[in-house]
């Protein structure tokens, strides 16, 4: 493991399965403290102690690995100026060259994701589905490093990668699917995650083998990583591995639960390169989806709305979870 990352679910199970956190509940408690402060003074202390956890890693990797990251709050999905801010606090309130700070690739996302970068600030984007959008969060990745160089940052510290998300594909394709329910359409079901990604890896060769990128390397950048989210295997009829095997490119990370992690190390095969010399078999996966009336820009609109709302849900249960939590304190 050379990376970790957060999300408000797993903040939110820590705090209601653990006593680690009621010393810091209880004072919290006392002193007043409102519930969005709490979360955002006991998180960042966390992830700043993730960072330092990792930081062996981080120097040892020059930079690359041993990063640590957290979301802006997913309410501000849809607001680019706030987005904009709340990446700044967060990165002086961590105050760790290891972070990233996760920001949604939403349409008003990548302006932020532009700015955020030109104030030297790294950056993790996450909730990517299609290939369209990756495309233009790969182009606000560059603009954002053209940015910081004419800022005067030094581009070597500047760290980024892209969460482009496997699973939740299939789980939409496959439902619509299910609805057509031919034989064509049944065996295209678990098919369509790791094209779309493999020809995401696709494009992101194209760019990073291009004459923009290949200035921005001469002043020391290091690239935008494609990372595998949502890995985890939402089916139990496919193999419980299957995106990780099936995604093994060079330069790529793949974020695993902990589930996932340990099947690898049981059963896991590693067969080199899977995606590079599957761009055409890829491509053909989506043809035959379309014949078949599966919309493909239909599918990634609608993963993209529900996933900002996911993100909504976990915020406001961490929200939640910390009020309960200090009224427990509280009381106590």
């Amino acid at each position: 493991m050379v990376g970790v990352t957060t999300n408000p679910t797993i903040f939110a199970k820590a705090l209601s399965d653990a006593s680690a956190y009621d010393g810091q509940l209880r004072d919290l408690a006392l002193r007043g403290i409102t519930v969005e402060e709490a979360v955002r003074m006991m998180t960042t202390y966390d992830v700043r102690w993730a960072c330092d956890v990792m930081k062996p890693a981080y120097d040892a990797s020059a930079g690359v690995d041993g990063r640590v990251s957290i979301e802006v709050d997913p309410r501000l999905a849809h607001e680019t100026e706030k987005t904009i801010a709340e990446a700044k606090s967060l990165w002086w309130l961590v105050d760790r060259p290891n972070l990233f700070i996760k920001i949604p690739a939403t349409q008003p996302g990548l302006p932020a994701i532009t700015a955020t970068l030109a104030q030297g600030i790294s950056v993790n984007v996450t909730l990517i589905f299609s290939l369209q959008r990756y495309s233009e969060v790969m182009d606000a990745f560059l603009a954002g490093l053209e940015q910081a160089k004419a800022n005067g940052h030094d581009l070597t510290k500047i760290g980024s990668v892209a969460s482009f998300f496997v699973s939740r594909v299939d789980t939409e394709v496959d439902k619509r699917l299910d609805k057509v329910g031919s034989d064509e359409a049944k065996a295209l079901k678990g098919k369509a995650a790791i094209a779309n990604a493999q020809l995401a890896y696709e494009r992101y060769a194209e760019v990073f083998s291009s004459e923009r990128w290949q200035a921005l390397a001469d002043a020391g950048a290091h690239p935008q990583r494609p990372l595998w989210a949502s890995t985890s295997t939402k089916n139990p009829d496919f193999r419980d591995v299957i995106y990780v095997e099936e995604l093994v490119a060079p330069g790529v990370v793949n974020t695993m639960p902990e589930p996932t992690i340990h099947a690898y190390a049981d059963h896991g095969e590693t067969r080199g390169d899977t995606v590079t010399g599957a761009y055409d078999d890829a491509r053909k996966v989506l043809d035959d989806l379309a014949k078949l009336g599966i919309e493909y820009d239909d599918v990634v609109e609608t993963l993209e709305r529900e996933g900002v709302e996911k993100f909504e849900a976990s915020w406001l249960e961490l929200l939640q979870t910390v009020e309960t939590q200090l009224s427990n304190a509280t009381n106590a």
